[in-house]
């Protein structure tokens, strides 16, 4: 803040600030993000990402942490801020400035919020309805931070069970890059990262059972996965 400003700030008009939360899982073998039916004006009916606005004695974090347990009954998961969006016209109630958000949430640890008030659904990310605001944008500026993430840290592994196959893993990144790899190369090059721990072999499968794998603990972020 400038020096020019002072200690008095009523000349200054006051905009609104919210989060807005891009939540991904993946469920049906596709990447799906968390919407919610809007039940008022502006954009009445018209599908939105979860959000709201911050109170004042809340920090961005917070707020974003409560949206998130309110729409989806987690708390526990991987949250990370995104981006500022600040377009002047962008909310057409005024000046409002959100915050966002991106979570990545393991589809077993799934529990939506059913009530009338909170009308979330999952939507593929590939098959998005229209949106409000500039909900799109932000949705699509999200997964390019995902792609990136998924490239050379191990947040990919939010979204899988806490005991995973190989091929799951595997699925998960041609999910998201949308292209295949080849098995036996990409199980290669996840095992020379030495990031994995053996756990026992899957059980109660009519075929061989394959083996179990967990992310080791305490790894911080790892360069180049792909």
């Amino acid at each position: 803040m400038g020096e020019d400003v002072g200690k008095d700030l009523s000349n200054f008009a006051k905009p609104y600030v919210t989060v807005d939360m891009v939540i991904f899982t993946i469920a049906s073998s596709e990447l799906k993000v968390l919407l919610v039916k809007r039940k008022v004006q502006p954009f009445k009916d018209k599908w939105v990402i979860p959000g709201g606005f911050v109170n004042i004695d809340q920090s961005l974090r917070e707020a974003a942490m409560s949206k998130l347990a309110e729409k989806t009954g987690v708390k526990d998961v991987y949250l990370e801020q995104l981006y500022t969006f600040g377009d002047p016209k962008r909310d057409p109630r005024g000046r409002v400035i959100t915050v966002s958000y991106f979570a990545l949430i393991s589809s077993e640890h799934i529990a939506l919020k059913s009530s009338e008030e909170y009308n979330a659904t999952w939507h593929s990310f590939t098959k998005l309805p229209p949106l409000a605001f500039d909900h799109k944008e932000i949705i699509d500026y999200a997964f390019k931070r995902l792609k990136w993430k998924f490239e050379y840290t191990t947040v990919a592994f939010s979204l899988l069970p806490k005991k995973f196959t190989m091929s799951q893993l595997q699925e998960l990144y041609e999910i998201v890059f949308g292209t295949s790899f080849d098995k036996r190369n990409f199980r290669k090059k996840i095992l020379s990262l030495k990031i994995l721990e053996e756990q026992e072999v899957m059980r109660n499968v009519s075929f061989r059972p394959p083996q179990l794998y967990s992310l080791k603990a305490n790894l911080g972020e790892i360069v180049n996965i792909l």
